[in-house]
């Protein structure tokens, strides 16, 4: 973990922040390696069933730190040098994907800018609470350059095709509250204080829930996203046939009941194939 990326826990709800902003937490190469690992390792423990993704100072992120491509090689590779490139920005992308694929739910609270692969990193999150001085830009056309990371085909799950199309092609900023009008944005509010505290309540009721219920929910609505209908309905009865357990059932309806937390089964760590 570099001094970039700082990882708090309470309980089952982990928060990761953005801890750079002196340089309005831009994503240096570290960042494209420590991200990915943190929450992969998160997600395969089992312990975290709520991820909470925020930043330190006005800005959230204001995306990749160009100076990272200083060190980047530049001569030698000839005609293998697209290749490289190639490799390189897939293993960025990575860092985002991961965010998608882990096991718990993703909270992105956002204040201030965000801006490039800083959007990049709230449209991989599940859900994004925002402040009221927030806004998001797909910044990447103002310097040159097509966003890559994973700007496109997230925002679209969001936004409808002309709104990214006019973003994209413009690098114009979309506030907060246009963002929360068009669906990017579930909820609003005054600060970043605020945002962050709005953030770690969800988080924390959605950590009291079965963990078993809330990672097929979200393995379901990724893939009904991404499905023809009768291809998720599949995989949900495939799920709940594999999975659906009736003393979770019992411990969730106990729970509502006693008011107490439920004693759900807890997500099993995931092993390496041979068993370490």
């Amino acid at each position: 973990m570099t001094d970039a990326l700082r990882l708090t826990r309470n309980g089952p709800v982990a928060t990761l922040t953005l801890s750079n902003p002196q340089k309005r937490n831009a994503m240096g190469a570290a960042f494209w390696e420590d991200l990915p690992d943190t929450v992969e390792e998160l997600s395969g423990s089992g312990e975290c069933r709520a991820l909470v993704i925020d930043a330190e100072g006005p800005v959230f992120s204001s995306g990749i730190d160009l100076g990272m491509f200083q060190n980047v090689r530049k001569d030698g590779l000839g005609a293998a040098a697209g290749l490289d490139a190639y490799a390189l920005i897939l293993r960025m992308q990575r860092a985002f994907t991961a965010i998608e694929k882990a096991r718990m739910p993703v909270i992105a609270a956002i204040q201030g800018g965000c801006i490039g692969g800083g959007v990049d990193l709230a449209t991989a999150c599940c859900i994004r609470l925002a402040s009221e001085d927030a806004y998001f830009s797909v910044y990447e056309i103002n310097i040159g350059m097509t966003a890559d990371v994973g700007t496109f085909p997230r925002l679209l799950n969001h936004l409808p095709e002309g709104v990214v199309r006019e973003l994209s092609y413009t690098g114009r900023k979309m506030g907060a509250v246009e963002a929360q009008q068009r669906g990017l944005v579930n909820r609003i509010y005054l600060d970043a204080e605020a945002v962050r505290a709005a953030a770690q309540e969800m988080a924390e009721e959605i950590a009291s829930k079965a963990p078993m219920a809330v990672y097929g929910t979200k393995d379901i609505i990724t893939y009904a996203r991404d499905h023809a209908t009768d291809e998720a309905l599949d995989r949900i009865a495939l799920w709940n046939a594999s999975n659906l357990q009736p003393s979770e059932l019992m411990a969730a309806m106990a729970a509502k009941q006693t008011g107490e937390p439920g004693q759900f089964a807890s997500l099993p760590p995931k092993r390496r194939v041979d068993g370490k």
